[in-house]
């Protein structure tokens, strides 16, 4: 059910039906709008401490509101001023019959009462509460000191579709300081998304410092130049480019995604990808065919031929730098280390004797058994600790270790194997949910690649791919839109891409949506503008306008690679 259909119209203000993500039922109240005021309370039950805080702070500058503590039977703003009637303000309490992210929200006579099966939950309706209050709510200051504000008449019973709601963030090809970072944070929380992975190593640059190998920062986060556009491309910057986290940024991060009740999913990309390690240390390169010394950080993009060494200095190297991860990513924030896998040429491999020595010793079939060595390796290292590995779905080369879970990226094609064969997957299909992928065929796209995937098309992207077992099904643990970022130089850029189709993404991995072919996507856009736009804004969003990208926006003459048709189901 979505929105435009739960309501009478003008039964509220259109823009309260403009939720997003839908919600699973929404339906008029018996008692009328319910207006806070300077003494509206709020009252946090137990477990529920956490949201308040977060509601208070998130609420309190534009509204000017303080929202005082409450027992639940403060006064209220019974007459829109605060000062002249009793109740209950706004309530949160938790309610363990429901889902455990799971809410119903219910504006009554004295109360706005919020209940969560979790604290999870009750912040998923705090998101609700704060799209009521209309697109000003999402300002950091009031824009009209003294108004009056108030909570439609309406009922709200929701839950997600799926546990897995995310968004992947590479921070390696284009950096992104901490603040950008904690703000894309807020902005998947504000969408009921949950889970952030945090893509930071790769060729191009190595993002968190590990206090026992420094050179991975002090040489192995820093490019002498970049390529600008493509890898096709002829253009270049000559400025050293880079830049790290601390781990007191790193903890910081973690513990602003906890209060938002959002997992962080580290990754730490082995066995390729990884010349921005190999330029620190140049003992973990195949030292026997070519001259490791002689790499520096990668200052193009693609598929790199520099990869880790089969050795157990590798292994003990790496498990190394996990130890420092594990600590910074608690268990209960990261059940999940994502280790990469993807994209690992096996030709050093095939030419170093050394290699082909280990593929003999290990007993394994050839250089796809060797890298299953070394994610087995790993899942068996992590499970050891209390952590589950994931890995792009090319770890299901060479046989996959029991409990290790797959990115499906390529397709839908190893999602499918894998769930098939009882492995658990997050689907992210790069023909469908690569926001780096442009928006539109015009001209005016910035650095266009890949197939276009419009807003449209992102909202009937299915997760789940039609003809999977029901047993396999439920290995699905969810879906997430990835954002690499080759040629986006800045946050300006990311958001341009990402947005507005991380509001489409969202209501996919949330939301029960019919079929693809049957969505409303029309019903869907008329809620986008009749309030998300405006969030966005307010949100200080630089999305992509629906008529197409500003000058400002606009990259002309920047080489893309642009793909034409429509992208292959496989």
């Amino acid at each position: 059910m979505t929105p435009e259909n739960s309501l009478s119209p003008g039964t509220v203000d259109a823009s309260a039906l403009a939720l997003i993500p839908a919600p699973r039922t929404l339906t008029a109240a018996a008692a009328g709008p319910y207006p806070l005021g300077y003494r509206t309370p709020l009252t946090a039950g137990p477990g529920t401490e956490g949201v308040a805080r977060w509601l208070r702070a998130t609420l309190g500058p534009p509204t000017g509101l303080p929202l005082p503590e409450g027992d639940g039977t403060g006064t209220s703003a019974g007459d829109g001023s605060g000062r002249g009637s009793t109740g209950q303000g706004i309530v949160l309490e938790l309610d363990d019959a429901l889902a455990p992210e799971g809410y119903r929200l219910a504006v009554e006579a004295n109360a706005v009462r919020l209940t969560g099966g979790t604290a999870a939950g009750v912040f998923r309706g705090a998101q609700t509460l704060r799209q009521l209050l209309g697109p000003d709510a999402f300002r950091r200051a009031p824009l009209a000191p003294g108004r009056t504000w108030e909570v439609p008449p309406v009922v709200v019973e929701d839950e997600p579709r799926f546990g897995w709601r995310g968004m992947m963030l590479d921070v390696c090809r284009h950096f992104l300081p901490k603040d950008d970072v904690l703000r894309y944070l807020d902005l998947l929380a504000a969408h009921k998304l949950n889970v952030f992975h945090f893509h930071l190593t790769d060729d191009q640059g190595w993002r968190i410092e590990i206090k026992r190998y420094p050179r991975l920062t002090e040489v192995g986060s820093w490019r002498s130049r970049t390529k600008y556009g493509h890898r096709a491309s002829e253009l270049w910057d000559e400025t050293p480019y880079g830049g790290f986290y601390t781990q007191e940024d790193i903890r910081e991060i973690v513990a602003y995604a906890a209060e938002r009740h959002i997992r962080v999913v580290p990754e730490i990309d082995i066995p390729g990808h990884s010349q921005a390690a190999i330029s620190a240390y140049p003992e973990l390169g195949n030292t026997d065919v070519v001259d490791t010394t002689a790499l520096s950080v990668w200052d193009t993009w693609g598929v790199n031929p520099n990869v880790l060494a089969p050795t157990d200095d590798t292994l003990r190297f790496f498990e190394g730098v996990l130890e420092e991860v594990l600590e910074l990513f608690p268990a209960e924030i990261s059940p999940f280390v994502h280790m990469g896998g993807d994209e690992c040429p096996k030709d050093q491999w095939k030419e170093s004797p050394l290699a082909q020595a280990r593929i003999a010793e290990l007993g394994v079939k050839d250089e796809d058994g060797l890298q299953s060595w070394f994610i087995r390796h790993f899942d068996a290292w992590l499970t050891a600790r209390g952590r589950r590995l994931i890995g792009w779905d090319e770890i299901l080369e060479g046989g996959l270790a029991e409990g290790a879970a797959v990115s499906s990226w390529r397709g839908y094609g190893g999602g499918i194997a894998a769930a098939e064969a009882g492995h658990d997957v997050v689907m992210c299909p790069e023909q469908q949910v690569y926001l780096d992928h442009r928006q539109d065929g015009g001209p005016d796209e910035p650095m266009p690649i890949g197939y276009v995937r419009t807003l449209e098309n992102v909202y009937r992207f299915e997760p789940v791919p039609p003809g999977l077992s029901e047993e396999a099904a439920r290995h699905i643990l969810g879906t997430q839109a990835n954002v690499w970022t080759e040629v986006m130089q800045n946050r300006a850029r990311v958001d341009y891409q990402v947005f507005p189709r991380l509001a489409a993404f969202a209501e996919v991995a949330w939301s029960a949506l019919p079929a693809p072919a049957d969505r409303d996507f029309a019903a869907f856009d008329a809620r986008m503008r009749a309030a998300h736009y405006a969030r966005l804004d307010a949100l200080g969003v630089d999305y992509r306008p629906p008529g197409g990208p500003y000058p400002r926006q606009q990259r002309p003459g920047i080489l893309g690679r642009p793909l034409e048709g429509e992208p292959p189901v496989v």
